[in-house]
């Protein structure tokens, strides 16, 4: 099932595969952190019945008839049983947050090592993404802004996977941040705790700045994925230099806000300590809130890079389990 669509519609980015291929030694790595994650075996050897398809073999006389190719049988003329792959409890949900301020520095390039905000999210997800590939997990991707704009089912099969990768290319421009909507996090978080039927891994990336009226609602959102038994990590996404500590010259700025384009006049450096606290209060309560949760909380600061960012986790996660 797909909910939404994204309408924009551009020649995309491609997502540079040399970065993203980085990650190919930490297979086993990823392997065991997947693994670690839900209770039960992962992707299972054996064949069964389910609803993803593997591959053809040759009819063997006397066996059962149920899973014959009558389709392939009228092309060829000859006996091919289809074969299923045994599906297991390993599935994931990536969540990408695309409002204005994830675009943040709108005036950013393309290039992974100086990203937007976005950007950094799209590249992690995307190594993310190349890793449960090859592990033949089965991946979903969720879409949000104002509302949830595109929920597919996880599945492992190519062409799902080429369309996955093509959503996550039309992220890369920014002339899709001028037409984004403002942050509304709760009410997508919650459609994708019950969009998403079956027990899986949700990786949501999201600076977390949801409007003033909904951003308490953020926590029973949360709380709602863990209450549906999904296992939770959230990378939260932000800038430190600019967004945390404020670190700007000592001279008049104009700030304009991303999502609702409302114009503050000030020095920065006369608000810098009063805005240090506020922000950090912020996001301590949000690490707590994860903690109580049994959410993985990740401090993922755009200045650090992707690459760096994601390589830590891993590795922890791999020596964890």
């Amino acid at each position: 099932m797909i909910v939404g669509v994204l309408f924009y519609k551009a020649m995309p980015i491609s997502i540079d595969q040399n970065r993203i291929s980085r990650f190919s030694s930490l297979e086993l790595i990823a392997r065991q952190v997947v693994e670690g994650f839900i209770t039960g075996l992962h992707k299972s050897p054996f064949h069964g019945f389910s609803v993803e398809f593997a591959e053809h073999r040759l009819y063997n006389r006397g066996e059962s008839i149920r899973n014959i190719d009558w389709k392939l049988f009228g092309r060829t003329e000859k006996l091919f049983v289809k074969r299923f792959e045994e599906e297991t409890n390993v599935r994931c949900q990536l969540v990408i947050d695309h409002s204005p301020s994830m675009y943040f520095p709108h005036d950013s390039t393309q290039n992974p090592d100086q990203p937007s905000k976005l950007l950094f999210s799209v590249y992690a997800a995307a190594s993310l993404f190349e890793l449960m590939r090859r592990q033949r997990d089965a991946i979903g991707l969720s879409l949000f802004s104002d509302q949830l704009k595109l929920h597919t089912k996880n599945k492992s099969n190519p062409v799902h996977h080429k369309y996955l990768i093509g959503n996550l290319e039309l992220l890369l421009d920014n002339k899709l941040g001028a037409i984004a909507k403002q942050t509304l996090a709760t009410n997508a978080l919650h459609q994708v705790a019950e969009l998403t039927h079956k027990r899986s891994l949700i990786v949501i990336f999201s600076d977390m700045m949801d409007t003033s009226e909904q951003a308490e609602g953020l926590f029973p959102a949360l709380q709602h994925l863990r209450y549906n038994k999904h296992e939770v990590i959230l990378f939260h996404v932000f800038d430190a230099t600019k967004e945390t500590m404020l670190e700007y010259e000592n001279r008049p700025y104009k700030f304009i806000d991303l999502e609702t384009h409302d114009v503050l006049k000030l020095n920065p450096v006369q608000a810098q300590e009063v805005y240090r606290q506020s922000v950090e209060s912020k996001n301590k309560e949000l690490k707590i809130k994860c903690g109580q949760y049994n959410i993985d909380y990740i401090e993922a600061d755009i200045n650090q890079g992707f690459n760096q960012i994601l390589l830590s986790y891993l590795i922890k996660r791999s020596k964890l389990h």
